[in-house]
């Protein structure tokens, strides 16, 4: 789908741990000390759906295939990196490039570990990230205003309309305001604008809050304070202890179950992030099951079924004839695709058919 997250925060908050845990793959360097992250790290990371392993149970593939999701890990940002300090001009380019943001914070207090702003004050940190997206919008937005203004004196179609949005988008952010809080973020205006320019305040954000292992099956003075801070947002707010994720990496799933229930979480923290990032990008997950393979097909929620059979080949989509659709409930409950059939389960669909969330299909095409 060709869709990103951005991992993002100040230095040593977490961020390379947590994507070393994410991907499991512990492939992004780790150290106590600013920007040992200089490159983008990206990986592909398997979106948790307990609803595959159920087909495979009926099915028996040779293998089963997830949906996936892109993570990447930024570099961490720091005071000024609007204005470039700490390579800051790069990597709010890496940010721009992605679809989404999580905000990796740190929540706990530990004397060994160097907290590039002197000390632990999360909501601090999340201020300091959001206001350098924030002057990063402004100085492009100032840019684009510049050439609407010549736009609009030659009379070219839309730049009045284009340029009185813009001004008024500018004195929002000037107002220390983020893109996704402006008004007029709904009008047609507003989004041709926000595809040219990538605002990167108006991404949404999950916040990640990272703990120490005593915080896990509490919140701590400091995620409360994050809570409270992005309820006033609307943002999502996801505990982990990036240590501890990290830790899980290479557990069964017997053994990671038990370790996090020692510890009061009933779940990994990274795969409510993933689940919950896979959602936010409007993502949905339909299904093929055949002896060959269980697979997860990634569309965007709203598609129709010949753009959906178009992730499997683009054939599907030019020469779509129809598609053979059971629901994954009634798929379960009837214990496979013949006896769904029997049952009455099985349903004829056409172009305008919307796929929905775990619809096990077939697909019929003329070549």
């Amino acid at each position: 789908m060709g869709l990103s997250v951005g991992i993002v925060g100040l230095p040593n908050v977490g961020k390379s741990t947590t994507f070393n845990a994410l991907t499991k793959a512990q492939n992004a360097e780790s150290a106590n000390y600013p920007f040992c992250t200089i490159e983008p790290n990206k990986a592909i990371v398997p979106v948790p759906d307990k609803r595959l392993g159920e087909l495979a149970k009926i099915v028996a593939p040779n293998k089963i295939q997830y949906s996936t999701i892109e993570f990447v890990d930024i570099a961490g940002l720091v005071k000024g990196a609007s204005k470039g300090e700490g390579l800051g001009n790069k990597f709010l380019s890496n940010i721009r490039e992605a679809e989404m943001i999580l905000h990796i914070v740190r929540c706990f207090d530990d004397e060994n570990i160097t907290h590039v702003e002197g000390g632990v004050d999360p909501v601090r940190d999340i201020e300091i990230i959001n206001t350098e997206l924030i002057l990063a919008d402004i100085e492009q937005l100032n840019k684009k205003i510049e050439r609407l203004g010549r736009e609009a004196k030659a009379n070219a179609k839309g730049a009045k309309e284009s340029l009185e949005l813009a001004n008024a988008l500018l004195s929002h952010l000037n107002e220390s305001k983020s893109a996704s809080s402006f008004e007029g973020k709904d009008s047609e205006i507003y989004k041709a604008l926000n595809k040219e320019l990538r605002l990167l305040s108006a991404k949404d954000v999950i916040y990640g809050v990272n703990v120490d292992e005593d915080g896990i099956a509490e919140d701590n003075a400091y995620v409360k304070a994050v809570r409270e801070y992005a309820a006033a947002s609307n943002h999502e707010v996801i505990k982990l202890c990036a240590k501890i994720e990290e830790e899980l990496v290479g557990l069964s799933d017997e053994e990671a179950h038990e370790l996090l229930s020692s510890l009061g979480a009933d779940e990994s923290g990274l795969e409510k992030i993933i689940r919950t990032s896979f959602s936010k990008l409007n993502l949905i997950s339909y299904f093929t099951a055949g002896v060959v393979e269980v697979r997860a097909w990634t569309i965007t929620s709203g598609w129709k079924a010949p753009k959906a059979a178009s992730v499997i080949h683009n054939d599907f989509e030019r020469g779509f004839i129809r598609a053979e659709v059971i629901s994954y409930d009634d798929y379960i409950s009837c214990g496979g695709e013949n006896a769904a059939k029997e049952a009455g389960k099985m349903r004829l669909e056409g172009k305008e058919y919307v796929v929905q969330d775990g619809d096990v299909m077939h697909f019929r095409f003329n070549v």
